[in-house]
């Protein structure tokens, strides 16, 4: 039973500052690598959503059919939801004309649905009861929709709010700050603190992508997206090559 257990939890990655740096990358390449197919390619933002969903179901399938913890399998994942998260809010302010504002009403409302039905379901949110299949696609498709959000948030902070690429990436960084000082000096929920770094990392991710990418007239850095997802790749292969990641523990 116990070697079943250790099976089971390994596929999570424990929560370190590696974690976070890796998982900070991920979503800025899943702007630039999102903007890049559906703008760049001109493929447009269903068709990019389309080809990113089909990833996304492919690599969660393979996450949960796994019998051990592959950092590789793993952060091929995380990758896969940001991307399809691009295009699908990308989608959804623009080609759906709800607007920024809509869009991330929407958003916040399908997140907060799923971490309720799986509360609901299962009686915890906490990363460290992702055990079993149905626990692992709540925790998939949860992560989908935070990171689909964070991309329609970090849109809205930056440019209806009107803050800019750089003011919205202060305000972000801001309240991880704020974050990690409630871990560190306050006894609030670990769970409740991992989903609002998670969720905030993804708009930090989206306005600093879009900051690299975006025309010098727009305050961007006017980066090609092609150059700046490679890059962004290439730090992640090696952060996940020279950082040894363990799994983290699971409540039995």
């Amino acid at each position: 039973m116990n070697n079943s257990a250790e099976k089971v939890l390994s596929k999570v990655p424990e929560v370190t500052l590696v974690f976070w740096v890796i998982k900070i990358a991920a979503t800025t390449l899943g702007e630039t690598g999102g903007d890049a197919v559906s703008m760049s390619m001109n493929l447009g933002y269903l068709i990019g959503t389309a080809i990113f969903a089909i990833i996304f179901l492919a690599a969660v399938l393979a996450q949960i059919k796994a019998k051990a913890f592959h950092p590789f399998l793993y952060w091929m994942t995380i990758i896969a939801t940001t991307t399809v998260g691009t295009t699908l809010a990308d989608f959804a302010d623009r080609s759906l004309g709800i607007g920024y504002t809509g869009g991330t009403t929407l958003l916040t409302v399908l997140l907060f649905g799923s971490l309720f039905i799986w509360y609901r379901s299962l009686g915890s949110i906490s990363i460290n009861t992702v055990n079993s299949p149905k626990a692992e696609m709540f925790y998939w498709v949860t992560i989908m929709f935070s990171q689909t959000l964070g991309t329609a948030l970090g849109d809205w902070t930056a440019d209806t709010a009107g803050l800019g690429y750089t003011g919205a990436a202060i305000v972000f960084g801001a309240l991880l700050a704020l974050v990690v000082a409630a871990y560190y000096w306050t006894n609030v929920s670990r769970t409740l603190l991992f989903w609002a770094a998670f969720i905030l990392t993804r708009p930090l991710g989206a306005v600093v992508g879009d900051f690299l990418d975006k025309p010098l007239s727009a305050g961007g850095l006017a980066l090609s997206r092609y150059s700046a997802s490679a890059a962004l790749l290439a730090f992640m292969l090696t952060a996940i090559l020279l950082f040894k990641q363990r799994a983290a523990r699971t409540a039995h």
